[in-house]
Formats: C-alpha cells, sequence, structure tokens
C-alpha cells in the first residue's frame, strides 16, 4: 500500500473530503459519499487508488439525471469566461495551460468563446473533455466532431469525459 493510499484508509471523514473533494470538479458530494461507503466496507475496500476510482465513478453513474447535469455543470468552460477571469481551480487551470489553452491568440480565443457558446445553448452545459495531452487542434476537432451530436450521446460522452478528469486527477494525488 501506498503512503496515499495510506492516507485514504486512516484520515477522518473532513480530512477524506478535503482530499478527494476536488477529483470531481466542485463536487464534494462524490468524497462524501465515498466516505460513507468506505465506513460500512472492511478498511482494505479502498486502500488502492484503482479502487476508489471505480467506486467513484460507481457513485456518479448510479446518481440521478440532475446529479449528473450539475456535476457536468460544475465544469468550466475550455478557454472561457473563467479562465479569463481566472476563476479556474487549480486542476483545471493545470490541465488546460498543459494543453495551451492559456496561450491562444485573440482569434483562437474568439473562436473558442463561440464554440463554448454555441455548444452550452444546445446541450444546456459546458463542452467537457479531458485536455490532458490534447493540442488547441484535438480540441477543436473535438467540439467539431461532437456538436452536431444528439442531446443523450452528448451528455453520456461528457459524463465519460468527466470520469477521464477523474482519473487523471486521481493518478496525480
Amino acid at each position: 500500500m501506498s503512503k496515499r493510499e495510506a492516507v485514504l484508509t486512516t484520515t477522518d471523514e473532513m480530512e477524506f473530503v478535503t482530499l478527494l473533494g476536488s477529483i470531481y470538479e466542485h463536487s464534494p458530494w462524490v468524497a462524501e459519499q465515498l466516505w460513507r461507503l468506505k465506513s460500512q466496507h472492511p478498511i482494505g475496500s479502498y486502500d488502492e487508488m484503482s479502487k476508489i476510482q471505480q467506486a467513484m465513478r460507481d457513485i456518479v453513474d448510479a446518481s440521478t439525471e440532475e446529479e449528473k447535469l450539475i456535476l457536468l455543470r460544475a465544469h468550466p468552460d475550455l478557454a472561457g469566461k473563467a479562465a479569463l477571469s481566472g476563476e479556474l481551480t487549480d486542476a483545471s487551470k493545470s490541465e488546460q495551460a498543459g494543453a495551451g489553452l492559456d496561450q491562444c491568440s485573440e482569434d483562437e480565443l474568439a473562436h473558442f468563446l463561440q464554440l463554448n457558446d454555441a455548444y452550452r445553448s444546445k446541450f444546456g452545459f459546458p463542452f467537457i473533455m479531458a485536455v490532458k495531452g490534447a493540442t488547441k487542434a484535438q480540441i477543436l476537432a473535438g467540439f467539431m466532431e461532437r456538436s452536431p451530436n444528439d442531446w443523450q450521446t452528448e451528455f453520456d460522452r461528457a459524463i465519460q469525459e468527466v470520469h477521464k478528469i477523474a482519473g487523471f486527477r486521481l493518478a496525480e494525488f
């Protein structure tokens, strides 16, 4: 068992939620539910990050459509207004910077803002893509590929992307 896994098996509820509360963007309820599950299972149930990741994924997947929409809407636009105003979480800022979204030209930024607005208007939640390791061109291609989707297809895809983001964040934990 790694040191980080040991911390997660020996912490109290407040520390546990503090440590894992941001794995799913602005959604500490996932960590809170995991704590309740953890307290009902043998201590070894969550002694590996893969078990924690799967349990958190299961919590989200078992949540209502409305809870999932709230989760999706908690995510910032890519190269959007939150980034411009400095309101991104540290994790989102790092992820977007890694994809070069913090270095957009004025034209690129205007294009991203237009795409974000059109996407949000159509679907009711922001375009979500796990951008770790992606380039601006790949992100733009993602917008183009996914924008024609129907609502359910895109909702399902966005939830899968949220799970990928959570996996990246847990891997860096």
